[in-house]
């Protein structure tokens, strides 16, 4: 019998047993549910199965692993440059702190002997980070302010080790899907600030102007511990309201409250649920001269559960019941155009015009193609209820009157909307958005070529720059060296590598160390960082993508 054979069968069924009991998992059900506590386990579940066996594929001898984060250039992606978003929040759940315990020890060993079938797991290294570290990891992460805007292809962070045992730790560190999000959800703030400011003359109320509505529609079945719910929608939800103050998402405002010190990022009042009135949440609105909180929601089952002989006494219900505050009620359940014209225009058009800019009625179209749709709806309402030209030169209906569209929304068809309204004369604060899958769901790794690489090794006291080139994709040609991120003289953040950079230049700053979180950034100062430039509201997304490289070092990602 060999070693390996004895030691799988030293973990007989009862050690299994004990596994299972510690994780709540009951052997024969169908459900596992998490523990309360963050355990080794937990920790490295943040990473690829493959991660543990590293620490023996390393050369002999080594004592420094030193990586980088980046989102790679692409050609032909809409992305030129991304928002960091969401390093803090790893540290904080997953790093900081006395993190190794034997206890937890011992449930990975069980754990990955069972999953492997063999002995990887290294569990001695584990345990000298106990004995040595307290439990406390020993590695340093340099990283650029949260929130900050760079362009693709330039270092984000760096990871080392700071003990020469530990130097297969560095990379067990790596994150994409809350840059990812809060990049796209810019992306839409800087579509909605070009056509806002070009038919109002300003950006008054463009953070309210797109809702999160992707919870319902994120695939995380992760739970957090702290937060007891999804955690992509949490993660997601969070990074969207680095750039909005408008959310559905109960998790990501719990996310910021938690890990970003903010009380209260966006803003919500109830809402009408299918079938039956729910409280949901909405956010707030600005409109050119008020403020005002959106908003009562009623969507098609409240509307349907009246009957279709019935639905200008469901509409009147909910101008009742919701007379104060603005109201948005979705009106296609049937016949958008004959509910917008028969009823809110002429049956209901005396109660519609009593509300005021605070208790503004929003009206939802929630089917068919949302630039024809949406065109023909303003058009009936203007018929019905008159417009008026804003200063500059756009229309505009009543203060009381607006128009919501949550149903298709994404970067492209968002962008065609609000052209075709400033081609037909309409002003953009006519319109407000909502955005589920488009903003939570529909995106991964490879959106932003998110890769994380070793960049410098010591081996027998000697340091060596190291990169990836694959001939087969040259795109993916990795840094060398030592990285540094600066601000050149003529105003580009650029990537220099080799060990080349000076200290004071420097825009990485130390965030983690030994354990101990060293930065700690509030929501506030993230969307301080993330503001858009008036560059930003004049045209969308092509930041420093035409600048060239200048000698050894890379400029805004391009080598």
């Amino acid at each position: 019998m060999s070693g390996n054979d004895a030691h799988q069968i030293s973990i007989n069924q009862s050690t299994i047993n004990n596994f299972c009991k510690a994780h709540f998992i009951q052997q024969n059900a169908t459900q596992c549910t998490h523990p309360p506590q963050i355990t080794l386990l937990t920790i490295l579940s943040v990473i690829f199965v493959f991660q543990i066996t590293h620490y023996k594929q390393y050369p002999p001898n080594v004592s420094q692993i030193y990586s980088y984060f980046e989102c790679r250039c692409k050609k032909g992606s809409p992305f030129s440059e991304v928002v960091f978003f969401g390093l803090q929040y790893l540290l904080k759940k997953y790093l900081t702190g006395h993190v190794v315990t034997e206890e937890k020890i011992q449930q990975a060993k069980v754990f990955y002997q069972m999953h492997f079938r063999q002995t990887v797991f290294d569990e001695d290294g584990w345990r000298k980070i106990l004995e040595t570290y307290d439990g406390r990891l020993p590695i340093r992460i340099k990283a650029i302010p949260e929130g900050r805007i760079v362009p693709r292809g330039n270092v984000l962070f760096t990871v080392e080790n700071t003990d020469p045992d530990f130097f297969w730790l560095t990379n067990y560190v790596e994150m994409w899907y809350p840059i990812t999000v809060a990049t796209v959800s810019r992306e839409f703030k800087k579509i909605l600030a070009k056509h806002l400011k070009a038919t109002t003359g300003s950006t008054e109320g463009l953070e309210s102007m797109l809702h999160d509505f992707g919870y319902r529609g994120v695939s995380s079945q992760e739970v957090c511990p702290q937060l007891s719910t999804h955690m992509s929608a949490a993660l997601g939800g969070a990074a969207h309201l680095v750039n909005f103050c408008s959310t559905d998402t109960v998790a990501g405002l719990l996310m910021v409250q938690h890990f970003y010190t903010c009380p209260m990022a966006g803003f919500s009042i109830p809402a009408a649920e299918h079938s039956i009135y729910t409280a949901t949440h909405r956010p707030a609105y600005r409109s050119s001269t008020v403020t005002w909180h959106l908003i009562f929601f009623l969507k098609q089952s409240t509307i349907i559960s009246w009957g279709k002989s019935r639905e200008k006494e469901a509409f009147e219900h909910l101008l009742e019941q919701f007379s104060t505050g603005p109201v948005a009620v979705v009106s296609d359940s049937y016949d958008i155009f004959k509910a917008c014209k028969h009823i809110w225009g002429d049956k209901l058009k005396d109660r519609v015009m009593e509300r005021s800019g605070d208790s503004c009625l929003v009206i939802r179209p929630d089917s068919g193609d949302p630039t024809e749709t949406l065109l023909q709806v303003i058009q009936i309402l203007e018929e019905c209820f008159g417009s008026s030209v804003n200063s500059m030169g756009y229309k505009v209906l009543p203060a009381y009157l607006r128009i919501i569209q949550g149903d298709g929304i994404d970067l492209c068809s968002i962008e065609e909307i609000l052209q075709k309204f400033s081609d037909e004369g309409w002003s953009a604060e006519n319109l407000f958005f909502g955005c589920g899958s488009a903003l939570l769901q529909k995106l991964n790794r490879d959106t932003l070529n998110c890769a994380f690489k070793c960049s410098y090794v010591e081996t027998n006291g000697k340091g060596m720059d190291v990169y990836k080139l694959p001939v087969t994709d040259p795109s993916k040609r990795s840094k060398k060296g030592r990285l540094s991120l600066r601000r050149n003289s003529d105003g580009f953040l650029e990537t220099v590598e080799g060990g080349l950079g000076k200290p004071e230049e420097d825009l990485l700053v130390p965030v983690f160390e030994n354990g101990s979180l060293l930065q700690d950034y509030t929501l506030d100062e993230i969307r301080k960082n993330a503001q858009l430039t008036e560059e930003d509201e004049a045209i969308p997304a092509q930041h420093n993508r035409d600048q060239k490289p200048s000698g050894g070092h890379i400029i805004n990602g391009v080598h």
